[in-house]
């Protein structure tokens, strides 16, 4: 199994798990990410808020940078998984021969 593969998310029912939940989180942060941006920059177009607006610009920022760190930790769980021998995989394109 090497790093980034993108078969390694089909090894095993766990593996499949695994790239689910992380795939949310994924998602549930870029959206966050965008919407604070969005809300940050509506904020800038007062004087009043835009002490606030950039705090919310910063907290956007180190959501966007959490997004390779969620897929850096995937694939560090996938690792950690290891590979079932038993279990096949439904994307396995070997065919077992029949007898």
């Amino acid at each position: 199994m090497t790093l980034f593969d993108p078969r390694n998310h089909d090894l095993s029912t766990n593996h499949r798990r695994i790239h689910a939940t992380t795939e949310l989180v994924y998602n549930l942060v870029d959206f966050s990410a965008a919407l604070l941006f969005v809300v940050g920059s509506v904020l800038f177009f007062s004087e009043s808020t835009t002490y606030f607006g950039t705090w919310l610009f910063l907290i956007g920022s180190i959501l966007f940078g959490m997004r390779p760190t969620i897929k850096l930790g995937r694939e560090i769980l996938y690792m950690r998984e290891g590979i079932d021998p038993d279990q096949k995989s439904p994307n396995d394109a070997r065919e077992t021969p029949m007898l």
